[in-house]
C-alpha cells in the first residue's frame, strides 16, 4: 500500500494537529504509512495583513482543498473553524476526531482574570467575533488588532506592551502551552467560534478507500455538535459580514446549541439556544439562525453588508 498523503499547514499548531491525526491512523491501522504534505494557504502567504483584509471564506483552507481536488493529497486536516459553512462540492468531512476545549483563553500579562483587566486594558486580537463580546462585557478595552502563529502573538504581547491577548485553549492545549492560560472565558462571556476545538479530516467524495482509513477517527458527538453549529453558520449566510458565535453539547441522545450574533462593537447582542434530537442536528442549527435572524440579527446582517468584518476568518 502507497503512504497515505495528509495535507496540512505548515504552522506549528497545524503540524502538531496532522501528526495527532497521523498517529491515531496508525494505531487503527498498524503498518499504514502516512505523509504529511505541507501546503501553503493564502491566509499563510498574508500573514501580516490584517484578517479583515483578506476577502472570501476559507483563506486557511482553499489551497488544502484545491491539492484534494487536484489528487495530489488523499485527505486533509483542518482546524474546522476554518472552514466555510457550506461544504465545497466534490468533497467530505469523513471524520471529526474527539473535539479538545472550544472556549476562548485569556493570556494576560499581569491581570489575573479578565475582570481584573485594569481599565482601558489593550486586548489583542483580529477576531471581530472575539473583540465584540468582548466589548460588551468591557466597553472600555481597546481592541488591537495582532496577526501571526500562537508563538508570534505571546511574543508580541511583550514587545507591544499589550495586556492580553485571547487564543483557542484547544490551540494552547496541543503545542503543550497550557501554562500561558490565564483564565478559560466562560461561555456567557465569550462563545466560541463555530467548530472552535474540533478538527476536520477531509477527503475527496468518490475516494472510499481513504473515507474507510479515516473512518475510526470520527466520533459522534463532535460531528452531531459541529454539524449543528455549522448548519447555524451556513442559515445565517455563513460570510455574512457580523460576528458570529455558536456552540453545541451533547448529552446522550440530546444536543443543546447556542447562538450569538453580534454588532461589531458589541453594543448590540443577540444570543439563544435551541434543544433537541442529535438526529436533527443540522435542522437545529437552521432553526436557531432563524429565530437570531427574526430576533433582530437580519438587521445587523444587513448593517454590517458593507463592512470589511468577516467573522469566519479567526486567528
Amino acid at each position: 500500500m502507497r503512504p497515505l498523503r495528509l495535507g496540512t499547514r505548515g504552522s506549528k499548531l497545524a503540524l502538531r494537529q496532522a501528526e495527532l491525526v497521523r498517529d491515531a491512523l496508525c494505531v487503527h491501522h498498524p503498518g499504514l504509512v502516512v505523509e504529511l504534505v505541507t501546503i501553503t494557504t493564502r491566509g499563510d502567504r498574508l500573514a501580516d495583513v490584517p484578517l479583515q483584509q483578506i476577502s472570501g471564506q476559507g483563506v486557511f483552507a482553499r489551497a488544502l482543498e484545491d491539492a484534494l481536488l487536484a489528487g495530489t493529497i488523499d485527505c486533509a486536516v483542518h482546524s474546522l473553524k476554518d472552514l466555510p459553512g457550506v461544504a465545497r462540492p466534490g468533497l467530505v468531512l469523513a471524520a471529526f476526531p474527539p473535539r479538545e476545549d472550544a472556549r476562548d483563553a485569556l493570556v494576560a500579562r499581569t491581570a489575573p482574570s479578565f475582570a481584573a483587566l485594569p481599565h482601558g486594558a489593550r486586548v489583542a486580537t483580529s477576531s471581530p467575533r472575539r473583540a465584540a463580546q468582548l466589548l460588551a462585557a468591557r466597553p472600555d478595552l481597546e481592541i488591537v488588532p495582532i496577526r501571526g502563529n500562537v508563538d508570534t502573538r505571546l511574543r508580541k504581547l511583550a514587545e507591544q506592551q499589550l495586556d492580553a491577548t485571547v487564543l483557542a485553549v484547544a490551540g494552547l492545549q496541543r503545542l503543550g502551552l497550557a501554562e500561558w492560560i490565564t483564565e478559560a472565558l466562560p461561555l456567557g462571556l465569550c462563545l466560541p467560534a463555530v467548530g472552535q476545538g474540533a478538527l476536520a479530516v477531509q477527503g475527496r467524495a468518490g475516494d472510499t478507500t481513504t473515507q474507510a482509513l479515516v473512518a475510526p477517527l470520527d466520533d459522534a458527538p463532535t460531528r452531531a455538535a459541529v454539524e449543528a453549529e455549522r448548519g447555524l453558520l451556513a442559515a445565517l449566510g455563513g460570510g455574512c459580514r457580523v460576528p458570529i458565535a455558536g456552540h453545541a453539547t451533547v448529552e446522550g441522545t440530546t444536543l443543546r446549541l447556542q447562538g450569538l450574533l453580534a454588532a461589531p462593537d458589541g453594543r448590540t447582542v443577540l444570543r439563544d439556544q435551541v434543544t433537541g434530537p442529535t438526529e436533527a442536528a443540522a435542522a437545529l442549527g437552521r432553526e436557531l439562525a432563524e429565530r437570531l435572524l427574526a430576533a433582530g440579527g437580519a438587521a445587523l446582517v444587513a448593517a454590517a453588508a458593507t463592512s470589511s468584518l468577516d467573522p469566519t476568518l479567526e486567528e
